[in-house]
This record gives structure tokens, sequence and C-alpha cells, in this order.
């Protein structure tokens, strides 16, 4: 049943997309020492939020080129369309790219040539959202915000914080959010993940978002699901990264459904899927069978996907065509 479901995917790192194959490859491209990132089965290794952040940094530093983040989002928007997605956005920073040596024009235009090539081998449809990294601190997500304005791409239609979100308030990161803003960029952030649902609540209040990255732990407030309803505002869903780091004990414990009876609009996304042993289809295929969601039931989530997509109208037409099929 899940195979059959056109899926859309609009919470996902893409360097936490890179699978430990393609790390490998690329990191012997470039005579990388990957000793200790792996584990003895040949996964990322890792055991908790913070040695998550710190493999992931490391895996993200192989990339330095535009050639190997064109391979790093062609592989994972070509996975994407493999097991019947139509549409995808990808979180992208800044950050590691400069940390790399390169630069944010060649950074995105490498991969945007990834994305191009997937959709013309497959007919997926990409998108980017640029982002800066919580933990850095306010003014590297300022510099963050200025950057994707003033170097505009096509492709990267949203703005975004992600990161710890243990570190900073949002208020912080109001003026990013507003340029970002006022250029056009559509607007989501990391909360309620680790944050509890006061993070929600205070991203809501200062950045103007119409979405929520995780915002699942809005839950335990219904103040604050009411709030979210009356709002419009989309929470991206990631269970198995919720489950996997520890929020919740298994999938059937994972509060989706009950997000969406209370009439939240729900989506549902693999967030970083190597670390965490996910994928879309995977993703999909849990909601099936641990929480019971129909057919229908899952291709509503992929339709909230696209209609909360950071898409132009035409493009956002389109992919509702093909979902209706």
């Amino acid at each position: 049943m899940v195979a059959t479901i056109p899926k859309a995917e609009i919470h996902c790192h893409i360097e936490g997309a890179a699978s430990p194959e393609l790390v490998r490859h690329v990191g012997a491209r470039h005579g990388i020492d990957l000793s200790g990132l792996f584990d003895d089965t040949g996964a990322f290794a890792w055991h908790d939020f913070t040695s998550f952040l710190g493999a992931y940094d490391r895996a993200s530093a192989v990339f330095r080129t535009p050639e190997d983040y064109r391979d790093l989002t062609f592989t994972y928007f070509s996975s994407l369309a493999a097991e019947g997605a139509i549409y995808g956005e990808v979180f992208i920073s800044s950050d590691h790219a400069l940390a790399s040596g390169l630069s944010y024009r060649d950074y995105v235009e490498g991969l945007a040539q990834g994305i191009r090539d997937a959709e013309a081998a497959t007919g997926i449809v990409g998108r980017m959202i640029a982002t800066g990294v919580r933990h850095y601190g306010p003014a590297r997500i300022l510099v963050a915000a200025e950057t994707v304005v003033n170097e505009p791409h096509p492709l990267v239609t949203g703005f975004g914080v992600a990161g710890d979100e243990r570190m900073h308030h949002p208020r912080d990161f109001a003026d990013a959010f507003r340029i970002a803003g006022e250029a056009g960029l559509g607007l989501t952030v990391h909360a309620g993940e680790f944050g509890g649902p006061e993070s929600v609540r205070d991203a809501l209040d200062h950045l103007g978002v119409s979405r929520i990255g995780h915002g699942v732990r809005a839950i335990e407030d219904p103040d604050l699901v009411r709030r979210i309803v009356d709002e419009d505002i989309v929470l991206e869903l990631c269970p198995g990264s919720n489950v996997a780091l520890g929020l919740y004990p298994d999938i059937a414990s994972h509060p989706f459904a009950r997000l969406r009876d209370a009439g939240v609009r729900v989506t549902v996304s693999s967030d970083d899927p190597p670390y965490f042993g996910s994928s879309i289809g995977a993703e999909y295929g849990w909601l099936a069978s641990d929480l019971g969601l129909s057919h229908a039931d899952l291709a509503e989530a992929t339709r909230t996907s696209i209609e909360a997509a950071f898409v132009d109208a035409p493009t956002r037409a389109r992919l509702l065509a093909r979902l209706e099929g």
C-alpha cells in the first residue's frame, strides 16, 4: 500500500542525507581520514544528540567541491524518487560550505545541479531552504540570512534555523527572519524537539514562520495545539528521528496521529535518514504499520507537504495534479 502513495518530504538536511557509502567515497576522493566516524556495522557512530551533531559535522566536512555537492543531491533526490517521492526540500548550510573552503555561490550551484539532474532522470522536483546553525550563534545566523538574500538562486526558496535548539532564544534571530521574509523566502524553524512546547510558542511569537520543524512537543500543551491550528501552522514531523533521538520509545508512542486528530496540519519527513535508519518510504511505512494510518491518511500528509512547500503557484499546481494521478 505504502509503495503506491506519492510522497513528499519537506524536512531533510542535505549534509545529513549523505549515506556512509557516499561519505566514504567522497572522503577517499580527497584523502580524508574518517577513522572513528563509523561503528562496527559501517553506520555512523553516535550515541546522543551532542555526539550526533559531532558526527554530522565531521561527515559533512568531506564535501568540498561543487561536484561533491552535485553528487550528494543527485544521489539523495534519486533515492527519494525511487521510493515514490514527487517532491523534496532540503536544508542547506552555508556555514558547512564555508568550513570546507567553498563559496556560497559555488556550494548552491553544485547542489542545484544535482537537483536538476535528478529531476531530468526521475521527474522529482526539488527546492532548498538556506539555514543558519543555532549553536553557532545569532551573528552567524544573521550572516546566513543576508547571504541568501544578497545571492539569490531560483531553487533556494526558504530560510530557517537548525542546530541545537537548547541554545539561544528565538527573539535573538528575529532580524534574520525579518530580512529573509521581506525578501519573499518561506520561513521555518526547528522548535519543539528538545526545547519543549515553550520553544514552539517563542518561535511563533518572534519569527513569523509558517512551518515548524518538528514541533512535536506541542502535544504537551493543549493551548499551544489550539494556537497552531488557529494560525494554520504546518508541522514538519519526523517520527523516525524522534524515536532514534529518544523523544519517544517507539513509533506507536509518537503523537503524529494525535496532533492530526486535533486539527494540526502534519507532514512526514526523514530528517537525517542514514543516521536514524530511516528513509521517506520507511517513515510512511511506520505510520501505516505502527499507527494504523490509511492510504488516504498518508496521501493527505503528502498533500499537506505540497500545499506548505516553498514553491511558486504553478509548480504547486503541477505537483498537486501529480498527486491526484
